[in-house]
């Protein structure tokens, strides 16, 4: 029963994660390209302001339900006499989450800070130019994020 809460957990985390950056990427922006500089970043910066903070919340919580996750099944086996070696899928899973975590703190922490002081310093050439590395690394997770769910769903390579 903890197992599949965790996977629950850990499965709507993601959905939360890759979800927004899809909704963002190819609904959002589009949408809000043809508006003036100066009210494209402000709307863009207070709505990624309170997806970051979801993300921010969604990708630990992934963290923690995966090292949980890998570690019950590593203990359920040594405790039944044999020894753990991880799938290889579940290794990229956990390298390239890794990386998708990393490469979201660049964005949040970042990113995100640097666009923020150029939408209140009404700076918008500059403010734009962060936008496009945004959106740069936006759209690496979420490749990112597709290749993790295909290779766990199709559990390749075998």
């Amino acid at each position: 029963m903890l197992y599949s809460t965790l996977k629950a957990l850990h499965v709507l985390a993601i959905i939360v994660w890759i979800g927004g950056m899809v909704f963002s990427h190819f609904f959002l922006r589009p949408a809000v390209a043809e508006l003036e500089p100066a009210v494209r970043l402000r709307l863009m910066h207070d709505v990624l302001g309170r997806f970051f903070q979801a993300v921010l919340a969604a990708s630990l919580l992934t963290l923690v339900t995966g090292v949980w996750m890998l570690g019950r099944v590593a203990k359920q086996v040594v405790q039944a006499g044999g020894s753990f070696e991880m799938p290889l899928f579940w290794t990229i899973m956990v390298v390239l989450g890794v990386a998708m975590v990393l490469i979201f703190g660049h964005i949040r922490f970042v990113l995100y800070k640097r666009l923020g002081r150029f939408v209140a310093a009404a700076e918008w050439s500059a403010g734009g130019a962060v936008q496009a590395q945004i959106r740069k690394w936006v759209s690496i997770n979420l490749g990112l994020g597709v290749v993790v769910l295909v290779v766990t769903l199709l559990r390749w390579p075998v």
